[in-house]
């Protein structure tokens, strides 16, 4: 099949890959270059280094709405058009250019968390299966009729990258089997049921400022969410500090293993070895993190040069 593939992180390369040493690869369509850094120089993205390394010509087009983008990607001659994570919206005008559409993997499962962010969402809120769906895309958000799905179990110390790690990955078969069906004539798209609907907007930094007031199980997974982007933080006597993930304090018969400690939300306790965190219910240990401008350290390591003083705190957030 002639393909147009548009994606643009790293968690798009792998179908990039696989669907070039299957298909013809016509060309690769991604965000223009950026900085990955506040002061680096703009970079290409890693799909267009991943293209230009295959030999597949890269299309970095700010948007998808001029005359010129539009008469490019006809003249293309297009049997499908695959995303995966290209983070633009693709024109009604163009979702019929290609014989089989623009077909889209999705790390959820849909209707299951529709928008930008499903696997920090699905982490978010504790689920324990998660999974991918290819579907046509139409105008909705993430609305379009289903083609395939594969499901992926969330483990217990998934971060979200740890999670989209995976999934992008375990990703390609479902796309490759995808297309097979579209060319075959044996894909049945299957309109998405209106029960089940979730949204995962997208997540930035500001929305990454740790809540402490939540339950200690709810702090973790919001940390885990957050990692490793945007990022979890938080903020200590008008300083920001970089937050990894937590660990949960294991509880017997109501007590703490690790001997009762009672911290008010967001209260540091340092020992020798540990640094805990109060939460809604019962501390979590800190595991890495990293004061402003500083590279990750070990908790107890910052704590013995931050000089915490008895009571010291972490500013809260309540948003609900």
């Amino acid at each position: 099949m002639r393909v147009l593939f548009a994606g643009t992180p790293d968690v798009a390369v792998p179908t990039l890959r696989a669907l070039a040493a299957r298909h013809t690869v016509v060309a690769a369509l991604t965000r223009p270059p950026a900085r990955r850094s506040r002061r680096g120089a703009e970079e290409p993205s890693p799909v267009a280094d991943a293209a230009r390394e295959l030999g597949i010509d890269v299309l970095e087009w700010p948007t998808l709405r001029t005359p010129e983008a539009v008469a490019a990607i006809e003249a293309l001659e297009l049997d499908v058009a695959v995303v995966v994570a290209y983070g633009a919206l693709v024109p009604a005008t163009l979702l019929d250019v290609p014989t089989h559409g623009w077909i889209n993997l999705h790390f959820s499962l849909l209707p299951a968390w529709r928008g930008a962010a499903p696997v920090q969402w699905a982490v978010r809120s504790g689920d324990e299966i998660t999974g991918a769906t290819t579907f046509r895309l139409t105008t909705g958000l993430d609305t379009g009729p289903v083609i395939g799905t594969m499901t992926e179990g969330v483990r217990p110390r998934d971060t979200s990258g740890d999670l989209l790690d995976r999934l992008s990955v375990a990703g390609v078969p479902l796309v490759l089997a995808s297309l097979d069906a579209l060319a075959d004539g044996s894909a049945s798209p299957t309109e998405q049921p209106d029960d089940g609907v979730s949204l995962a907007p997208k997540l930035e930094v500001a929305h990454a400022q740790v809540p402490w007031h939540l339950p200690a199980v709810a702090v973790d997974r919001f940390v885990r969410s957050m990692t490793p982007a945007p990022g979890a933080w938080t903020v200590l006597a008008g300083t920001r500090v970089k937050v990894g993930p937590v660990v949960l304090v294991p509880v017997v018969s109501g007590a703490s293993v690790s001997g009762e400690i009672a911290l008010a939300p967001g209260e540091v306790r340092a020992g020798k070895n540990e640094v805990h965190v109060g939460t809604g219910t019962t501390p979590v240990l800190l595991g890495e993190v990293a004061p402003a401008g500083k590279a990750w350290m070990p908790a107890a390591a910052w704590a013995r040069g931050a000089r915490l003083e008895q009571g010291s705190a972490f500013e809260g957030v309540d948003r609900g």
